[in-house]
């Protein structure tokens, strides 16, 4: 089962992106308060995208959550500097994955974030 499948099971709104540019042309329409982005995605990479986001007017508020087979310091602080807010190695502890969604929504997330 996909993570994309289980977080729906969960009641999250998700749109799934099957590469970089589509995640980023995704995200540009829908304005999503979380992402959730494989590094090794096809074309655009997910770090890659994740400095597009964070270029968005819209994008400083957006929960960016790397998912990557890559768990070194180098590839988290690669991620950190890419503006990921968190770093999940794979297989994804979805445990820790609904924390984060569940800490976002009651802290900084929802109404709470600026929107254009």
């Amino acid at each position: 089962m996909s993570l994309g499948m289980i977080l729906e099971m969960s009641n999250h709104e998700v749109l799934l992106a099957h590469d970089g540019e589509q995640a980023l042309t995704l995200a540009r329409k829908s304005l999503p308060e979380a992402m959730i982005l494989d590094i090794g995605m096809p074309g655009i990479s997910g770090d890659q995208v994740a400095r597009e986001i964070r270029r968005e007017p819209w994008g400083a508020g957006v929960l960016m959550v790397a998912v990557t087979g890559w768990g070194q310091p180098e590839d988290k602080e690669r991620a950190s500097a890419a503006g990921f807010d968190h770093h999940l190695t794979k297989p994804v502890d979805l445990e820790r994955m609904e924390q984060l969604l569940s800490d976002f929504a009651g802290g900084q997330g929802g109404a709470a974030r600026p929107r254009p």
